[in-house]
């Protein structure tokens, strides 16, 4: 997952507002630890930035298009990391990508 994280930043350099990396970065990475937890098959992860958005996109290789539903309040940490994206995200989805799916984000983040 450093990897990721460190690909990422370097991608982004200057984009996006105060805090928009930041934000760019927990949202792939929830999404990445989502897709790793519970597959059992990797998964690829692909990052468009033009100077007005960001979409990153996190394929995996179980079908399947129902994201988890959340969880109760009194569970923990874990299973949280949709809520986030649903929160911080502008926009987000699940697509059917065979084998598997793609689950995405886009920060509308502009030109720093």
């Amino acid at each position: 997952m450093p990897e990721v994280r460190h690909a990422l930043r370097e991608l982004l350099g200057h984009w996006g507002g105060p805090g928009a990396s930041d934000v760019a970065e927990l949202l792939t990475s929830e999404l990445v630890t989502n897709a790793l937890v519970h597959t059992e098959h990797g998964a690829v992860v692909t990052a468009t930035v033009v100077p007005e958005q960001l979409r990153v996109e996190v394929r995996d290789f179980v079908p399947g298009l129902a994201p988890p539903d959340a969880p109760p309040a009194d569970d923990g940490t874990h299973g949280r990391g949709l809520i986030l994206v649903d929160a911080l995200a502008d926009s987000w989805g699940v697509d059917d990508h065979e084998p598997g799916k793609v689950v995405w984000f886009e920060l509308n983040g502009g030109a720093a």
